[in-house]
């Protein structure tokens, strides 16, 4: 049993010095090109010290849309992305319906909601909605 141990010691001792006899190679880094300076045109300044030009500003980027809220799930089966604003999904395909916290509602001349996005459709008011559909749509 003893020479067994001894035997398991000495291989995993040796594998392991193999690793620290060579030192690791590095392989040398291209030469860094750096190109001449660009002559550009020369901006003379006013006599007030102020140049003639300030210098632009870059264009905001708009950032996308999320397709999806971080505390609501989406609607079951149906194309759909999160508007922050309104705080609901909108449905893709059927126009003013949203959903919330597995309830759909629309708005059709006046707000109804429902639990399927088919229907059937009980009538509701402003309050019954969440508040920004209800601020959105408001009369």
């Amino acid at each position: 049993m003893h020479s067994t141990v001894r035997l398991t010691l000495i291989t995993l001792a040796l594998g392991l010095s193999a690793c620290t006899v060579r030192e690791p190679y590095e392989q040398p880094s291209p030469p860094v090109e750096t190109a001449p300076p660009h002559p550009g045109p020369v901006v003379k300044p006013l006599p007030g010290g102020q140049p003639s030009t300030q210098p632009s500003k870059p264009a905001a980027i708009p950032k996308p849309m999320p397709r999806t809220s971080a505390s609501f799930a989406p609607p079951p089966g149906g194309a759909s992305h999160w508007d922050p604003k309104l705080g609901v999904y909108v449905l893709e395909k059927q126009p003013n319906t949203f959903y919330r916290q597995r309830t759909y509602y629309r708005y059709d001349n006046g707000w109804s909601w429902s639990l399927n996005p088919d229907g059937p459709w009980q009538e509701t008011d402003s309050s019954g909605v969440p508040g920004g559909l209800g601020r959105a749509f408001a009369q």
